[in-house]
């Protein structure tokens, strides 16, 4: 068994155009099946697309957006004799940005927008606006959360 010990976090450089990581993240998770170089264009597009719509900077938007949909809590699964109980646990910021960042892209993807790049600015916007279907996701866990905080005692 390998010792327990806290492994280091591997460092993201911040992408060349906004010098963000999480542009960078946000590209990462948008890549499929290695082509960053398509991923790129989709997220640097989609941010063009949020600097002509609001006329303000696109990635200050971005954050609010992955502010406005990051759940402070969040849902474990735990088996407890042989039952299973959602116990509501309170989430890491690394967890929130990168679960944000994931609702963001796949409620992105389930637009039914003409292309990828419209459909996420959509999303961001929207989400920055505290409005659009990953808000509604989160809204959703913390609902889920709530009802579920007389399993809190299960924590882990």
């Amino acid at each position: 068994m390998r010792k327990k010990r806290k492994l280091k976090k591997r460092e993201l450089l911040p992408d060349i155009t906004y010098n963000s990581v999480i542009v960078t993240k946000a590209i990462n998770l948008i890549m499929w099946e290695g082509k960053k170089q398509l991923a790129r264009r989709i997220v640097y597009n989609a941010l063009e697309k949020i600097r002509e719509k609001t006329e303000k900077n696109p990635v200050e938007v971005f954050e609010q957006a992955i502010r406005n949909v990051a759940p402070s809590i969040e849902l474990k699964t735990r088996k407890v004799r042989g039952a299973n109980y959602q116990v509501p646990v309170e989430s890491s910021k690394e967890r929130r940005e990168a679960l944000a960042l994931r609702w963001l892209i796949k409620y992105s993807r389930k637009r039914n927008e003409l292309t990828i790049v419209d459909a996420l600015s959509s999303e961001i916007i929207d989400a920055s606006n505290n409005t659009g279907l990953s808000i509604k996701r989160k809204i959703e866990v913390i609902k889920t959360a709530e009802s579920n905080k007389a399993f809190a005692y299960y924590r882990f």
